[in-house]
């Protein structure tokens, strides 16, 4: 089984270009191109199942297409988005940010999924999927720590209240570096794929490991490796993984 974890920043790309005229402007440009390019990677890396942050779900940029839809029709995979913002946010509003979410993709049929959403916050998206053999949590945590801590511990409840192997991965945006997560890891017994702590963020020169994939010890992991591709200021997360059988 291979998992693809990759945050492509809206397929808005990176670059000189992307601060032109005004800094960050990139994230009102035309996204289709790049958005080609990201789908050419993702059908070379050939995942089972993809664990997408930052999509466009039809704004402008996007040319009022679903970037998660698209990309798992080109791929013939079976898809799952929604806005990273709770229904009483004020980005619901907004032209741009209501179609900024996350999504999950899969070669295998979803068996059943859920959205929930954090109370701390601006991004509070968690997306559970249940796929055969495995449940999927995506999330994009808080660029504040004191909330990442909350939506941390909120996350543990929502992952303790399944069983059997578990993946949780996504952006965590752990700011302050990866021990933030030392107590969250400890209390759930995930294990951090990249057991290296090669860092993912900024794609170009990368120095933060920002990007996780976290999974029970039911799952082993085979290979993993960060591709050194472009088209986001995130690199992309490969891992494949076996389950392991009970003796």
């Amino acid at each position: 089984m291979r998992f693809l974890l990759y945050n492509v920043r809206y397929g808005a790309g990176i670059g000189p270009r992307f601060h032109l005229p005004v800094p960050y402007a990139g994230y009102l440009k035309r996204t289709t191109c790049n958005l080609e390019c990201i789908v050419s990677f993702i059908e070379s890396v050939q995942p089972d199942i993809i664990g997408l942050v930052e999509v466009d779900s039809g704004s402008f940029r996007s040319e009022k297409v679903c970037q998660a839809e698209a990309i798992a029709s080109q791929l013939g995979y079976h898809y799952l988005t929604e806005t990273k913002y709770s229904t009483k946010s004020l980005a619901q509003k907004v032209p741009v940010l209501n179609k900024q979410g996350n999504a999950i993709l899969s070669n295998q049929k979803i068996i059943s999924y859920r959205f929930h959403y954090f109370s701390e916050g601006f991004k509070r998206l968690v997306i559970e999927a249940q796929l055969p053999g495995v449940t999927v949590f995506l999330v994009h945590l808080s660029l504040s720590y004191r909330r990442r801590q909350y939506q941390l511990e909120r996350l543990h409840k929502l992952f303790s209240s399944v069983s059997g192997p578990v993946i949780v991965a996504g952006d965590f945006n752990v700011l302050w570096g990866k021990r933030e997560l030392e107590l969250f890891l400890a209390a759930t017994g995930l294990i951090n794929a990249n057991d290296e702590g090669k860092p993912s963020h900024p794609s170009r020169s990368p120095k933060r490991q920002l990007d996780f994939i976290l999974h029970t010890r039911d799952l082993e992991v085979t290979d993993f490796s960060i591709p050194q591709v472009h088209y986001s200021d995130h690199a992309p997360l490969v891992c494949d993984f076996h389950i392991v059988a009970e003796s």
